[in-house]
């Protein structure tokens, strides 16, 4: 029997979420599945806070005030809306003693030391606003270790809440090496008592990690891509939590994320300084001409231009290229790295930069308009991270007939086809040791067939037919929302006080 998806009431509870905050893909991926199901016929909302970066232009001061427990104090929250033209309704809570300062999470690379108060705030004042709105909610889907404590939340304080009874969760699990782990000295902000301060609950090494406390009560747990899934249960993967998520492998899927095709489309994109198109690609070779003016380097039409828009942290395997980058001198090539991150790093590239300025240009610090000229302008996008749960650049690139070069690993595997093994189907280039010479093995794979103009053509044209669009994803969602609906809860009881 086909499950019906019709109608559900879903509620995301999210850090940040574009337009409003962004310090990574999170955001997108809140913003993008939340129109998608709304396009669909969903009845859809977020809750986010109201950060001192948020235009308000938009915005509408709702008359709601709630009044959100918190240890022993209760702190007030003015509630504000927003509403998109894909019908989602965005709830900001706005506190400002906790939410107005200059960063999300923290400044100058430190964490702000109240986060654990912070986020208890997001996941306890959401569920007070779903009870004071009184409106039936069918999945309350949670993101990453800011909203975690909800599901625990809905199996303890508000298991009796009858505007909850119905509700079941759903955790995404869209970066496992962030885990909002804390000194357990906090545990009486979140208001859940020291019963659950044990293994079973959200204790972790002697701390709390407001991850492990979702990972154990939600109803169902996603991953951001069917390979990252897999490798969250293994050691390499599972930043200890592997044992954890083993005990919950029934109910954990792995769904792609997908990327908003309206917006990431070059035909159209105004943020490019030329569009095109396929059948049309004049443009392609024309951005590439202005980055190179843009960035200082030689603007031979005909070397072949590798980006990387990325954090500066081994993660991303920014130490292997910094070791292949050597090697690669004899390749007729050029090289633009936008990103921040590790110190130590962004002097090595710098370093780099600065001893071969006609072929590698570096950029420190973000900017959005010139990652999407990057993206636009270069034939390569480079990723030859250690762990990717999922990445958005590399379906970017896709989209505008960047050729990602990437390490077949998590949602990378899942999305970039290999042409050296798979010529008829191949989108790209990957590589699988996490090593220096592996990555130099790729990137000359890789400028090879940019010398070969009819497999070249054929393989950019392979890359811009794909569909990574939300839809497909936000329907897999929609099936999984509906199966949890009516089906009796994930019990978790309390262990000794």
């Amino acid at each position: 029997m086909k499950i019906s998806t019709k109608y559900l009431g879903v509620t995301m509870v999210s850090s940040e979420v574009v337009p409003f905050s962004k310090s990574g893909g999170l955001a997108d991926v809140v913003a993008g599945l939340s129109g998608a199901l709304s396009a669909a016929g969903h009845d859809v909302s977020v809750i986010t806070p109201l950060y001192r970066g948020v235009d308000r232009t938009d915005l509408r001061r709702s008359n709601v005030e709630l009044h959100i427990p918190l240890g022993d104090d209760l702190v007030s929250a003015h509630v504000w809306e927003a509403h998109s033209a894909e019908g989602v309704v965005t709830y900001f809570l706005d506190i400002p003693e906790l939410y107005d300062r200059s960063g999300l999470y923290g400044e100058g690379g430190v964490d702000y030391p109240d986060n654990a108060l912070r986020f208890a705030a997001l996941s306890r004042g959401a569920l007070e606003l779903l009870v004071e709105r009184r409106k039936t909610c069918d999945i309350v889907h949670v993101h990453d270790w800011q909203a975690a404590l909800i599901p625990l939340y809905m199996k303890s304080i508000y298991a009796n809440e009858p505007h909850l009874a119905s509700a079941r969760s759903v955790l995404t699990l869209h970066n496992l090496a962030y885990q909002g782990i804390f000194d357990l000295a906090n545990l009486a902000e979140t208001g859940l008592g020291t019963s659950y301060a044990t293994p079973r609950h959200l204790e972790f090494y002697g701390s709390m990690s407001f991850l492990k406390a979702g990972m154990v009560a939600a109803d169902a747990l996603t991953t951001v891509s069917p390979t990252y899934a897999r490798e969250v249960l293994t050691k390499d993967f599972g930043c200890g939590l592997e044992g954890v998520l083993a005990t919950r492998s029934a109910d954990l899927l792995g769904i792609l994320n997908g990327i908003d095709t309206a917006a990431w489309n070059p035909a159209t994109d105004a943020r490019l300084p030329v569009r095109y198109r396929l059948g049309a690609m004049q443009g392609k070779g024309k951005c590439k001409t202005a980055l190179q003016r843009e960035v200082g380097l030689p603007g031979a039409a005909e070397r072949p231009l590798i980006g990387m828009v990325t954090r500066l942290v081994p993660q991303k395997g920014i130490d292997l290229f910094i070791a292949s980058f050597r090697q690669l001198l004899e390749a007729d090539a050029n090289w633009v790295i936008l990103g921040n991150g590790q110190p130590e790093l962004e002097r090595q590239l710098r370093a780099l930069a600065e001893t071969h300025p006609e072929r590698l240009a570096v950029r420190i610090g973000f900017n959005t308009a010139m990652a999407r000229r990057i993206q636009g302008g270069c034939d390569f996008t480079l990723m030859p991270s250690r762990f990717e749960p999922c990445g958005l650049n590399q379906l970017d690139a896709l989209r505008d007939g960047t050729i990602p070069v990437v390490r077949a690993v998590g949602g990378l595997a899942d999305t970039v086809i290999d042409v050296t093994e798979d010529p008829r189907r191949g989108t790209g280039i990957s590589f699988h040791p996490p090593t220096a010479v592996a990555l130099t093995d790729a990137i000359r794979r890789a400028l090879a067939l940019y010398r070969k103009p009819k497999i070249w053509a054929a393989l950019r044209r392979r890359a811009m037919e794909q569909d990574f669009s939300w839809d497909r994803s936000a329907g897999t969602y929609a099936q999984l929302y509906a199966g949890l609906r009516g089906r009796p809860p994930t019990t978790i009881p309390p262990g000794p006080s």
